[in-house]
């Protein structure tokens, strides 16, 4: 819905979402399908966030950013996720303008937060493995609110130019957006007035969160292997490859991801190929995260044990 003002401007007060499918028949099944792996991934990392904050056993700061990569999870998710479901059984999918800013601005904000806070688990899996002696030195409770606080802050700050950016502009009156959610790019289709300066700016920051935290990344893995090599023991070479496993996977998951979305030029875009990496990482990696961390680590199952027994 639009209607003009004073200065000729299209105003929207709500927008369409074309959703992930428009085929009636898979609308059901996705429903299921979709409604199964957010409630997995909401009590599942809801779930993390109260026990890495509950049992004494996991008060250490690799615990402490799997605590805000599981909060991140489950903002993000929760973003995009009741939406997207409701969207699947009504017949008009639309949202309030306002509603829509929100859900975009929300949206980077916790997805420019995990890139930074993969980043710190990198570097705390370098100290920890690379520097053992002076860890409780080097990875104070001071150090490790920094490496997420900035992250926050930067990305909120990220969220608002971005945000204020499209929903400042002039849209042309057409409202409906190619996608599931309120995501930039399909946002800037609609905008009457140049969308170059956007876009450039959409495309700068993308390439500068994923290779900067990339790099981090990179260099802490680089040091971690020169420290393998140098080991003599199979079992500490094991017990490394076992604490880095978990973390290297969701690395790897989400940096392939995330480049098809913010990496290359409007015109380019496939916005059908976008709605599936999207869906892939708006709602299964926030699952798989929960999955690779709980599953593999004996310290979180031995946490949920003794939760269990105290009941």
């Amino acid at each position: 819905m639009a209607w003009m003002d004073n200065h000729n401007h299209t105003v929207l007060n709500e927008f369409i979402l074309m959703g992930i499918t428009d085929r009636p028949e898979l609308q059901a099944p996705l429903f299921v399908l979709f409604l199964i792996i957010y409630i997995i991934s909401v009590e599942g990392n809801l779930g993390m966030v109260i026990l890495t904050k509950m049992d004494s056993r996991l008060q250490t700061p690799m615990y402490f950013f799997l605590r805000h990569l599981a909060f991140i999870n489950l903002g993000y998710s929760t973003a995009v996720g009741p939406k997207m479901l409701v969207n699947f059984v009504v017949n008009q999918n639309t949202i309030p303008y306002n509603w829509c800013a929100t859900q975009l601005a929300f949206f980077i904000w916790f997805i420019s937060s995990e890139l930074f806070i993969l980043s710190a688990m990198a570097y705390d899996h370098y100290v920890a493995i690379c520097n053992p002696l002076l860890y409780t030195v080097i990875m104070s409770q001071r150090v490790c609110w920094v490496l997420v606080t900035v992250p926050y802050v930067y990305s909120a700050f990220l969220s608002l130019i971005t945000t204020t950016g499209i929903f400042m502009s002039s849209f042309c009156g057409y409202n409906v957006i190619s996608h599931f959610y309120c995501d930039s790019l399909p946002m800037l289709t609609l905008l009457c007035s140049s969308t170059c300066e956007i876009e450039l700016m959409i495309l700068f920051f993308s390439v500068f969160n994923l290779v900067s935290s990339l790099l981090i990344v990179l260099v802490s893995y680089i040091l971690i292997l020169v420290t393998i090599l140098r080991m003599n023991s199979a079992e500490g070479r094991h017990k490394v490859f076992s604490t880095c496993g978990s973390h290297l996977t969701l690395v790897v998951v989400l940096y392939v991801t995330l480049p098809f979305m913010y990496m290359q030029p409007k015109s380019s875009h496939s916005f059908d190929t976008d709605k599936m990496a999207s869906v892939f990482y708006t709602l299964v990696i926030p699952m798989l995260n929960l999955m690779i961390y709980s599953l593999r680590n004996k310290e979180v199952k031995g946490a949920l044990n003794r939760i269990w027994k105290n009941l």
